[in-house]
């Protein structure tokens, strides 16, 4: 009897460790399943805040959202200023950051500065090429890849545009000569001008503390404003609009976010949707091993154009029927 006894305390003691061992084995592998998912740090470079770098920088990050990715974000804004600018891609790099996030053309300048190592993915980009980010749009080459800000046809139909409906012929620029995307806009612009009777006014600044008085100086010898993606004159837009309203000058802008903000009409994309491609890029890098050399860099898919009701009647603009069939409003 007593040894019958011991046997089933026996049996009893091996089914409890067993037990135990596949409790332990379960919850093991489980931590080692949690363990497995690797959070990503990512260094966030801009080099000012308007909507829409903020617009960019939130589709980026649903982006790697959506794909399930788990991220930490270091953000850092330049305030435009180019001494902070190189600091913020120096001190990612010091930080060993998986990968540089380049939220406009001056911030992938200084992150490729810093790193010919770190993957650095842009957007918000006028002009890769002439900003010597990549050796081409098909191949980049190097460590650096993204999406542009720049649709082809946005500056062409913008100046068809201008052309055919607006009185006058004197097109006012505020730009920074010192941003290399704004130069290449300004370019575009001239050559689109190329058989028409339009011609360039231009204005350059320095910082965002000028834009108002440039604007002012435009009157009178314009006819309208035609303001580019360039971040320092967009991150002051708000002094441009209140100077073409009260003189009742057009005002076209270069995004679609500036148009919501009060300018006329954009031909223009969502920052969001570029932000979106670019996250989608990263996801490609960090999860699935890809190189940026071998990402090409994206265009925007869609443009449209955007037109101010509130704004059209605000700079003496009355709304023609025929913009119904082509145009999009928004007050």
């Amino acid at each position: 009897m007593m040894k019958k006894r011991i046997q089933r305390l026996a049996m009893l003691c091996s089914a409890s460790f067993l037990l135990l061992s596949g409790c332990g084995a379960k919850e093991t592998s489980e931590n080692k399943g949690r363990a497995e998912k690797k959070t990503y740090h990512i260094g966030v470079t801009q080099i000012v805040e308007h909507p829409s770098l903020d617009a960019a920088f939130k589709g980026f990050k649903q982006a790697l959202k959506d794909k399930g990715l788990s991220v930490s974000y270091d953000v850092q804004i330049a305030q435009g200023d180019m001494n902070n600018n190189q600091t913020i891609a120096n001190n990612f790099v010091s930080d060993g950051v998986d990968l540089i996030f380049a939220n406009s053309t001056p911030s992938a300048q200084a992150a490729l500065n810093a790193t010919k190592d770190i993957p650095i993915v842009f957007t918000s980009v006028t002009d890769p090429i002439g900003a010597q980010l990549v050796q081409s749009m098909e191949k980049p080459g190097g460590n650096v890849t993204g999406t542009t800000d720049t649709h082809p046809d946005a500056i062409p139909k913008t100046v068809q545009f201008i052309d055919k409906y607006i009185n006058g012929n004197r097109i006012g620029m505020v730009y920074n000569a010192g941003e290399q995307n704004s130069v290449a806009q300004v370019d575009v612009v001239k050559k689109a001008i190329k058989g028409t009777d339009l011609q360039i006014v231009p204005v350059s600044v320095s910082t965002s503390a000028e834009v108002k008085q440039a604007a002012e100086s435009l009157v009178g010898k314009v006819d309208c404003i035609y303001i580019i993606t360039d971040n320092t004159v967009v991150s002051a837009l708000e002094s441009i609009i209140q100077v073409a309203s009260d003189h009742d000058i057009p005002l076209f802008v270069g995004e679609l976010d500036s148009v919501k903000r009060g300018g006329f009409a954009a031909y223009g994309f969502d920052y969001y949707d570029i932000g979106y491609q670019a996250g989608e890029m990263a996801v490609k890098i960090l999860k699935d091993g890809k190189k940026p050399a071998d990402l090409p860099v994206q265009y925007p898919k869609k443009l449209k154009l955007l037109i101010n009701k509130k704004a059209a009647k605000d700079m003496g603009i009355e709304l023609n029927p025929e913009w119904d069939s082509i145009a999009e409003y928004t007050e």
